[in-house]
């Protein structure tokens, strides 16, 4: 992962704390449902950089709030709902609790859904393999 990260001039950092990402994962379902995934994907973006760049914890009240503030959302709105830490949560438990009965126990965990079968990919994969299977699903296709 740094080498691919040194290519894209990121410099991963692997000195933080290994948390339960549990709180944010409550927070971007809530606001992917409340405001789009365009603004859970700039609370996503942040909760990246604070986590693999930073080093911050991946759901501290802190790095929250920074995520949603970044992805435009108020400070006081943000703030309550943060605080909630129950709102949504059994939402986002049932949520995993049914991915974990699906089989998905990694992320990302990618299905492309073919003509004759479906590819699976799970974990971080290299474009090519990604590149491999679309080439499969087409050709498969046609």
């Amino acid at each position: 992962m740094s080498a691919y990260g040194t290519s894209l001039d990121i410099d991963f950092r692997f000195d933080g704390l290994v948390a339960n990402t549990l709180q944010a994962h409550r927070v971007v379902q809530h606001y992917q449902e409340e405001n789009g995934p365009q603004v859970a994907n700039k609370i996503i973006d942040s909760l990246y950089e604070q986590y693999f760049v930073q080093a911050q914890h991946p759901s501290s009240p802190e790095t929250l709030l920074k995520a949603t503030t970044a992805a435009g959302i108020g400070d006081v709105e943000a703030g309550k709902f943060i605080e909630a830490e129950d709102d949504g949560l059994q939402d986002v438990k049932m949520l995993v609790r049914e991915q974990s009965g699906n089989g998905v126990d990694s992320v990302p965990y990618i299905v492309f859904e073919g003509r004759r079968r479906d590819f699976t990919l799970e974990g971080a994969k290299e474009v090519p393999e990604y590149l491999k299977v679309l080439e499969q699903v087409a050709k498969e296709s046609s």
